[in-house]
């Protein structure tokens, strides 16, 4: 059975644990460290526990961090639930009501009155960043904070599971559907979400989970478990889609402004300047180089819009010149992307249709 972890938030652009699965059991052994600078929700490093493996992962965006780090440092299950008790125990709705009504718009429907409340008492008490406990109910209230208002999952209006749609074409369709906040009590919802979630056993390991540009990981190093000789990793793809502004309202959730932002997380979410991009593909590769052991293995899975896979492979072994150490692309393989999630949130668009996997050896 699929580790019940895996799907903690649904999350857009991320890839399966298969893939994970398929390069750590060809390049690694048990106890060998695995580190993706760029790990998103985190698959790589909880599959890599799951397999006995160390893991070191990192991430810029906070949800990422959150959810990254709640799968690979989870607190057992009575843990969790004894926290919850306690946070629903010192609950007082009426507290909450004043700054209930200073949210925008959006949220009075987006989310039943007494739901909202409990939301944003919750989003002040967590301490998600300093307790593995918190960390895991704020990542479990990441993945129920939006998505289909029919399923007893979710808090939300109608709205997509992976991606926080604009607040006022969310007003719009609701409107003009008629579709009203669900009434929700969200710690009878997490309670359960908990007990589902933790069917699956804990991994027995704990990674290492960092929160920050990709660029800062040298700085780092002599924490890192070594050797490491094992890299895997999707940097974020060309002109494809803004992370910051698709998961503005989890991003709400952990501290950020109850609206959009853009540029405010990372410089880099989303690049449409492809000289630009580039640049931040060789920045990559020079952390990967000041970090990894000698004969390092490193897998990439990459996608950029107007480039066939072959130049994509190309465009990335140059790159990698910058990294100052030889390496060599061994394999490339090609995917195509299942889904085309793109379209979900750009009708008519075409997306990327093809994924290409470049596996290197760092000298």
């Amino acid at each position: 059975m699929r580790h019940r972890f895996h799907a903690l938030c649904p999350y857009f652009a991320m890839f399966p644990e298969s893939f994970v699965e398929k390069w750590v059991a060809r390049l690694t052994g048990p106890g060998d460290a695995v580190l993706d600078p760029f790990c998103g929700r985190g698959t790589a490093p909880f599959q890599s526990l799951l397999m006995g493996r160390q893991a070191i992962g990192n991430d810029i965006n906070p949800v990422a961090y959150c959810v990254a780090k709640a799968k690979t440092n989870a607190p057992s299950l009575s843990q969790a639930k004894r926290r919850l008790t306690i946070l629903e125990r010192e609950y007082v709705p009426r507290e909450w009501d004043t700054e209930r009504r200073r949210l925008p718009e959006f949220f009075s429907y987006a989310y039943s009155g007494e739901t909202l409340r409990q939301i944003v008492y919750l989003r002040s008490r967590l301490r998600w960043r300093d307790s593995d406990t918190d960390c895991m109910i704020a990542a479990v209230t990441l993945g129920a904070l939006h998505g289909e208002s029919t399923s007893p999952s979710y808090l939300s209006n109608q709205m997509p599971r992976t991606i926080s749609t604009k607040p006022a074409y969310s007003i719009r369709y609701w409107l003009d559907r008629e579709l009203k906040a669900p009434e929700r009590n969200a710690f009878r919802l997490l309670e359960r979400l908990l007990s589902f979630r933790y069917v699956s056993e804990r991994p027995e390991g704990r990674a290492l989970v960092l929160n920050q540009d990709m660029r800062e990981l040298p700085r780092h190093a002599n924490d890192f478990p070594r050797p490491i000789r094992f890299a895997i990793t999707s940097p974020p793809y060309f002109d494809t889609t803004s992370y910051e502004e698709d998961q503005w309202l989890r991003l709400w959730f952990l501290g950020n402004p109850p609206r959009p932002t853009y540029r405010l997380v990372s410089r880099d979410d989303r690049h449409e300047n492809r000289m630009r991009y580039w640049q931040l593909i060789g920045d990559m590769w020079r952390s990967l180089a000041s970090i990894l052991d000698s004969r390092a293995h490193i897998v990439i899975r990459l996608a950029v819009r107007n480039m066939l896979p072959d130049q994509i492979a190309d465009a990335l072994e140059a790159s990698a010149v910058v990294a100052r150490r030889p390496t060599t692309l061994l394999s490339r393989e090609v995917s195509l992307i299942k889904g085309r999630q793109t379209r979900a949130f750009r009708p008519g668009s075409q997306g990327i249709t093809t994924e290409v996997d470049c596996h290197f050896l760092m000298a």
